[in-house]
């Protein structure tokens, strides 16, 4: 049980030196301006409200429980940025959704055929935008719908002491179908497909999505956040034959 959350956080780190290939870097820029900027908006908006949010917070538990203070506070400060930044990232992503296609085709080209290397399609670009955006659409839906009644957790005194830990499970779970997207929609695979094959691999996926997770928090790590975890995600479809075992399970 171990062994699988390590290797799909193993596939994360691996993005960190796949975007460096040649033929790969020139993906890479796009996706990290437009991170760059959502990042750095929710940093100087929403960061301002932590506070407010948290004495919020605070004050919604009974008197008997007051004591905690010192342990909730932390946790649910960290809560704060992990929702922030997991907003700010699926944001970010709907915008660079084209590009971030793009960068997970160069990554499995290189995987496949280490060295080869091909020009920017353009028009291919164009033509996958709508695509994209509504896979995008149907990914928002499936959080918004799983989301909502998390966040009302933090609104029940004593049972919102779960609730940072069942909302970091979950960001982990959807970080992990947000990037996994990519490589799976290069090959007409759709979201219901590679969510019906990541529940059979929930701890490889969770382990995945939990270091992606991480990556979001960490200051100025975080504006590479979309780039290195597209390409680990496109590594982990591959290496682990998830695309292959798809296409394989449609045709029976």
């Amino acid at each position: 049980m171990i062994a699988q959350p390590a290797r799909g956080a193993v596939y994360l780190f691996q993005g960190f030196g796949l975007i460096t290939k040649p033929g790969i870097r020139a993906f890479v820029m796009i996706p990290m301006l437009i991170n760059f900027i959502f990042f750095s908006l929710f940093i100087w908006l929403g960061l301002m409200q932590l506070s407010e949010f948290i004495d919020y917070l605070m004050g919604s538990l009974p008197g008997w429980l007051q004591w905690l203070e010192w342990l909730l506070w932390p946790l649910f400060a960290l809560t704060f940025l992990i929702i922030g930044f997991f907003i700010s990232l699926l944001t970010a992503n709907i915008i660079a959704a084209p590009f971030n296609g793009l960068l997970a085709e160069a990554v499995e080209r290189h995987l496949d055929n280490p060295g080869e290397t091909s020009a920017t399609n353009w028009s291919e670009l164009i033509k996958s935008i709508g695509p994209a955006l509504l896979s995008e659409g149907r990914k928002i839906i499936y959080f918004l719908l799983r989301a909502l009644p998390l966040l009302l957790l933090y609104l029940i005194p004593g049972i919102n002491i779960l609730a940072p830990v069942l909302w970091g499970l979950f960001a982990a779970w959807m970080l992990t179908l947000e990037y996994i997207d990519y490589p799976f929609s290069n090959h007409n695979l759709l979201f219901p497909a590679y969510r019906t094959i990541l529940k059979k691999k929930r701890l490889l996926s969770l382990g995945f999505g939990g270091a992606a997770l991480a990556l979001t928090i960490i200051p100025f790590i975080n504006f590479i956040a979309i780039p290195v975890s597209v390409a680990g995600a496109t590594a982990m479809a591959v290496k682990e034959n998830l695309i292959d075992s798809e296409k394989a399970s449609s045709k029976l």
